[in-house]
């Protein structure tokens, strides 16, 4: 009976081991499929016209030290943008984007709602953020650099955003989209955000420097 027992344990753990191989084995075979799917994606040139951002599929963030030893990110979840992409020549395209910044999310509600106090952002009496092109300069193979003012509270000040973008591609509903990633260093205190306090070690509390990071989908407008 004992080794009734044993047989049965035995048959069930290595019942138990295969299953698990098989999902482990299933799921590493579909990742590796989706993969090299995604590898062989073939992007088109993209068209030339009116471009508006899926903000359902894009973002545009920031990250800032924290006490010097740590980032906190975060984003603005409310806002638009429009890219005019001339196919004939990139650096001629044109691109404005506008972010409300009562829409400022860090994960943290408190700490959301003193960022939009007069400490930071000023939300009641400046509500919007924008940012307009002012041109396009290609630097290298795929590479590009984005000059506009960016406006923030009652500053504007021109900026440059290092991008790169993927070919287009056909959505599932008719349309055509294409992607942007962009990253560039602002000082926050160029704009009037000053709270913050000097640390005893050196630094700040709240890190001057922000990393403001874009991962835009671009969908072409359709016609009227």
């Amino acid at each position: 009976m004992k080794i009734f027992r044993n047989s049965i344990a035995i048959a069930i753990l290595t019942t138990l081991i295969l299953a698990l191989f098989a999902v482990f084995a299933g799921g590493m075979t579909s990742a590796g499929a989706a993969e090299v799917k995604t590898a062989d994606v073939k992007y088109s040139a993209v068209p030339a016209g009116e471009y508006h951002l899926d903000t359902a599929h894009s973002i545009i963030g920031f990250a800032v030290r924290h006490l010097e030893i740590n980032w906190v990110e975060g984003r603005f979840k409310d806002f638009n943008g429009t890219i005019n992409y001339d196919d004939k020549d990139v650096t001629r395209s044109k691109v404005q984007f506008t972010a409300k910044i009562e829409s400022i999310d860090t994960g943290v509600e408190q700490r959301n709602a003193h960022l939009r106090t007069a400490d930071f952002f000023d939300a009641a009496k400046y509500p919007e953020m924008k940012f307009v092109s002012t041109k396009i300069e290609k630097k290298g193979k795929g590479k590009y650099i984005l000059f506009g003012d960016l406006t923030i509270k009652d500053v504007t000040k021109p900026i440059s955003f290092p991008f790169t973008f993927t070919g287009a591609v056909p959505d599932p509903w008719g349309g055509t989209r294409f992607g942007i990633q962009a990253e560039t260093v602002i000082n926050r205190r160029d704009y009037n955000i000053n709270w913050g306090n000097a640390l005893p070690v050196g630094g700040f509390d709240v890190g001057n420097n922000v990393t403001v990071k874009l991962q835009l989908e671009a969908v072409k407008a359709t016609a009227k």
